[in-house]
């Protein structure tokens, strides 16, 4: 076991994802035909031999409560350690809910004081990548920096949402841009990595001023004061803001390279254990990601079809992403759509979207 503690915050920082964050957290959301979004950073710390994770939640969190349980499927099922979920209301007396990250913390800051590491790796629950969380860790030892930031050269999230690090010489970060980027500014992806007794010291002085925010009133507002430092990931990552967002990302998992790449290292997820998807002789499948349990007699292209879909005969469904235990209907015919878990598409239904606008059916919905 490293000498490095995890902490996912799970909560919604953006609301432009309708249907899909109705009933959950964007951790929660499905993701890639089995995953929800929180098991690539939840294996992600498997993967760097991170056994202590605390997960931060705010609100709609019985989805994400369901989906991780005792932390069985991740190896976190232990007598001491393993995998803590940490409510919003960390104090008794405590009636509102936090506002941010620092905020957050202090409610929970008991949790972190026990924790048994050194050190704190504090993630952003709506990342997907296949981050070398090891490697970061010893950068971080390595270079002396109070806080390293793991960031992309490459853009990721909605510009207007994210945080942007530039270096000066000696690779230190000397000013933080949030909400616009500049030439050669780095994205930062959510994920760093601190000391735990810097962490307290921090948490302790933003609970004093009223602060809130970790981007805005810790990289930005202390980068004269801190030693802040990066770390550039030149892997695949996305960040799942938006309904045409998490379309899009879904589809990059069509490709092949994107597959490799996220999938590189293992990705752990609930165990769910179905039969083989069957296909029916009439069935047609053309550059798909389709799970066990399914039975397609129609036609699919350019999708992603989830668990225990049944796609009757003389259906159509091309540039769709179909989640768990839906069923579409004999002759019905689905492009540019999202249809969340448990939907009933009936016969001959026409579902239309377009690909930066795909049309999304809520949870439970029959159409």
């Amino acid at each position: 076991m490293t000498d490095l503690h995890g902490l996912i915050f799970a909560y919604n920082k953006d609301l432009r994802m309708r249907e899909l964050i109705e009933h959950r957290t964007v951790s929660s959301i499905p993701f890639g035909g089995r995953y929800r979004v929180i098991d690539f950073m939840i294996s992600n710390m498997v993967n760097a031999n991170i056994h202590d994770v605390g997960v931060v939640m705010r609100e709609s969190y019985q989805s994400l409560l369901d989906h991780l349980g005792a932390g069985k499927d991740w190896d976190m099922a232990r007598k001491r350690g393993g995998l803590r979920i940490l409510p919003p209301f960390g104090y008794a007396g405590v009636r509102e809910s936090y506002r941010g990250k620092m905020e957050a913390m202090n409610q929970v800051s008991d949790y972190i004081e026990r924790m048994r590491q050194e050190y704190v790796v504090l993630a952003d629950g709506d990342l997907v990548a296949n981050l070398p969380l090891e490697k970061v860790f010893e950068s971080h030892l390595k270079s002396g920096f109070d806080i390293t930031c793991v960031c992309s050269a490459k853009p990721v999230g909605l510009v207007e949402s994210e945080t942007f690090l530039i270096k000066g010489r000696r690779e230190r970060v000397e000013e933080v841009i949030i909400g616009r980027s500049e030439l050669g500014a780095l994205e930062y992806l959510g994920v760093g990595i601190i000391s735990k007794k810097l962490l307290i010291s921090l948490v302790s002085h933003c609970a004093a001023l009223n602060l809130a925010n970790f981007d805005r009133d810790v990289l930005q507002g202390m980068t004269d004061k801190l030693n802040i430092g990066t770390y550039v990931f030149d892997g695949y990552a996305a960040k799942l803001q938006t309904t045409s967002g998490y379309f899009a990302r879904s589809m990059d998992l069509l490709k092949p390279e994107v597959r490799a790449e996220l999938f590189s290292r293992p990705v752990k997820t609930k165990v769910r254990d179905e039969a083989s998807t069957y296909y029916g002789r009439d069935s047609r499948t053309s550059n798909c990601v389709v799970a066990d349990g399914c039975v397609i007699e129609g036609s699919i292209e350019n999708s992603i079809i989830f668990r225990g879909v049944r796609i009757g005969k003389g259906a159509t469904i091309r540039n769709s992403i179909v989640m768990q235990d839906t069923s579409i209907g004999s002759g019905a015919t689905l492009n540019y759509a999202i249809t969340d878990k448990d939907v009933k598409v009936s016969e001959d239904r026409m579902l239309m979207g377009h690909a930066n606008y795909p049309i999304t059916i809520g949870k439970n919905s029959v159409v």
